[in-house]
């Protein structure tokens, strides 16, 4: 699907990029990383964001990934030269954005560093060094006056770790908000999807257990007059539409709102007779008008691409076999990506395969006992190791059920 964002466009030969007349974008981008969190499929790369502002002092917003220490201190050079840097500002401690906080801090000997006092605690853990002889320790609402410049911080805590702060830049109009706003994909590379695919699976993967600390953060920056959002991941959005689609994305992302119309149908099978069910549960559901059937193979697929499908539906569907009397691995992982992460406020139907003692749907039942306002839909439909005229039957009024 595509996204409503304007996007800063960024090319190969590019070191930095102008954002307003003070703030540049001094980041990188990684076209070699395979797994992003050692879990997340990236095949559009990612990018580390970092940005600089030249005032009467200059100031630095968050580091980059360990292996681009050297080119982002590079791009910073071809910006000022061998200007000092006054401030550097720590947004969070995720080593993606702060592996090079040691290198800057050995690069420029005579500046500030600025974070929360969470975060200074996660420096000594990280370098053994916390900078107690050159620290500002901000908290919710201080200040920092660079000259026409004056940032305001926001404590964002668990968005998504407890030591994240964002800033907001009073006479430019931007906020810099950390893991907020991201996206998978490096900057260079046109997203032949947009925003809004690659923001939700980054969002619900990475960020979706902490929907009510989104929600505060939202409402903190309901209260500020943003002309840009600059984040640690993905695009910069810089107007008025594309501000205002990403804040009304994150708002139902974090409240676990139904986004689309539509059913998720997650299935494992071993010997393709449960595939046979989900396909064939599939075409009815089209046939009585359900307007969007995502469908994914969790042992084959990318099961956060699946994880996105059931929180982005109002409704899930999960087919399995019986295996060892519970269910089959990849659906008992998949189903606790989903619990861990708060999933809420859907529907779910079972299919179960077993071929002499079915007990697949009562496991899966029970792993979402603890979920809040989940609607169990039945039939449950039941096969016996392939679909008959008894299952097939189940399975339509299943059909019926979830699209009446």
């Amino acid at each position: 699907m595509r996204g409503q964002s304007s996007i800063l466009r960024f090319c190969y030969n590019t070191i930095t990029m102008k954002i307003t007349e003070d703030i540049k974008y001094v980041g990188v981008n990684d076209h070699d990383i395979d797994l992003f969190e050692g879990q997340y499929v990236v095949p559009l790369g990612m990018a580390y964001n970092s940005y600089l502002v030249r005032d009467e002092k200059t100031l630095v917003f968050d580091t980059v990934d360990a292996r681009f220490g050297e080119a982002w201190l590079a791009n910073i050079r071809s910006e000022i030269g061998d200007a000092p840097v006054d401030y550097l500002v720590v947004q969070h401690m995720e080593p993606d954005h702060s592996a090079n906080i040691a290198a800057f801090a050995n690069a420029y000997p005579s500046a500030t560093i600025v974070a929360s006092v969470q975060a200074f605690k996660m420096m000594k853990n990280f370098f053994g060094d916390d900078y107690a002889s050159r620290r500002l320790v901000v908290k919710e609402g201080d200040t920092l006056s660079t000259g026409k410049h004056e940032f305001v911080f926001v404590a964002a805590p668990m968005v998504h770790w407890p030591e994240v702060i964002v800033t907001y830049d009073k006479a430019s109009k931007t906020l810099f908000s950390a893991d907020g706003f991201g996206k998978f994909g490096a900057n260079d590379v046109e997203d032949p999807e947009g925003w809004d695919c690659e923001a939700r699976r980054y969002y619900i993967g990475i960020v979706g257990k902490y929907g009510p600390q989104t929600q505060a953060l939202l409402k903190k920056a309901a209260g500020l007059d943003i002309a840009r959002i600059c984040p640690l991941h993905g695009p910069v959005l810089d107007t008025p539409e594309s501000i205002g689609h990403a804040v009304k994305q994150y708002d139902t992302w974090s409240s676990y709102s139904v986004e689309s119309p539509g059913i998720c149908v997650c299935y494992t099978s071993v010997y393709g007779h449960t595939k046979a069910a989900a396909l064939k549960l599939k075409e009815m559901l089209l046939a009585r008008g359900c307007p969007k059937v995502a469908v994914s193979d969790l042992a084959r697929d990318d099961q956060p691409e699946a994880v996105e499908d059931a929180f982005r539906y109002g409704t899930l569907v999960l087919a399995t076999t019986t295996y060892n009397m519970d269910i089959f691995p990849w659906m008992r992982h998949f189903i606790d990506h989903l619990v861990e992460r708060n999933y809420q406020k859907r529907r779910v139907a079972f299919i179960e395969n077993g071929s002499w003692a079915p007990n697949a749907a009562k496991v899966m039942k029970g792993m979402f006992e603890k979920s809040k306002e989940i609607e169990f839909v039945e039939p449950v439909v039941t096969i016996t190791s392939a679909l008959n005229a008894d299952s097939e039957a189940k399975l339509a009024a299943l059909a019926d059920a979830l699209v009446g």
